[in-house]
């Protein structure tokens, strides 16, 4: 705190000295507020000095935030732990007043004006274990077969309405799940034609390490061919040179 006094009755006081002093240029815009209207209660928590501890003792929790919990904790956990996809759906968080949640009553499943959710299956189980006395397990298996049943009509409703705008002549485009495949597709060929050149690579590399480098072969033409066997026609066996064959020849006599 130091050496001011921010007790609540005095705030006002030390924001008038403080401008007396020419210490602060200008009153704040509260200060009128404030003695129009003045606090009942401290602004700020009060510093309570507790004694140390003496040896390895552990310090008093006294002052520590009590946790809050409440009974619809642990039936989100389990429920949201079995059906872990929906989370992953969009829910519509606006209201009218912020006390839309007072008018439901849980005695079925169904609200007006709120869409079915995880938190419907939650709060007709505690509704259950409230006012029917059912047990947990026994309330949140009855909840989850009312939600599975209304999920498997809006299914069949959405089905239907499909089917009939397609005979009208509407047309969809494709749906989450095809986009999805094809983007699927889309990476597996380029991974595909990466990893098919990246083979031919090193095969490559593989061949020219074990005999050397390979030089391309050049075709004579006619005229340099028959150069090339007036050179060597004395070696070819079975030839007009009557030599005595001793494998393949090249020409014929």
């Amino acid at each position: 705190m130091g050496r001011y006094d921010f007790r609540a009755l005095r705030v006002r006081q030390n924001a008038k000295a403080l401008v007396d002093s020419k210490r602060n240029p200008a009153l704040p815009l509260w200060y009128n507020i404030v003695g129009d209207i003045p606090p009942s209660e401290t602004l700020a928590r009060p510093v309570l000095r507790a004694p140390r501890p003496k040896g390895n003792s552990k310090p008093s929790r006294m002052f520590q935030p009590l946790p809050i919990v409440y009974p619809e904790d642990r039936l989100r956990k389990d429920f949201f732990g079995d059906h872990p996809w929906e989370l992953a759906r969009p829910r519509i968080i606006l209201e009218d007043s912020g006390n839309d949640a007072k008018g439901y009553d849980w005695s079925r499943i169904e609200q007006p004006g709120k869409p079915l959710d995880g938190e419907s299956v939650v709060q007709r189980q505690l509704w259950l274990m409230q006012h029917e006395k059912l047990p947990k397990a026994q309330a949140y298996d009855k909840a989850r077969r009312e939600f599975y049943r209304h999920r498997h009509l809006e299914a069949v409703k959405r089905r239907v309405a499909k089917e009939e705008a397609l005979s009208t002549g509407a047309y969809f485009g494709k749906g989450p799940l095809e986009v999805g495949m094809e983007l699927e597709d889309q990476a597996f060929e380029h991974w595909r034609n990466w990893a098919t050149q990246q083979i031919e690579t090193e095969q490559a590399n593989r061949a020219q390490m074990m005999s050397g480098p390979q030089n391309e072969t050049q075709e004579l033409s006619e005229g340099e061919l028959d150069l090339a066997v007036e050179e060597v026609a004395e070696s070819i066996p079975a030839t007009n040179e009557g030599k005595s064959a001793l494998g393949g020849a090249m020409l014929h006599p």
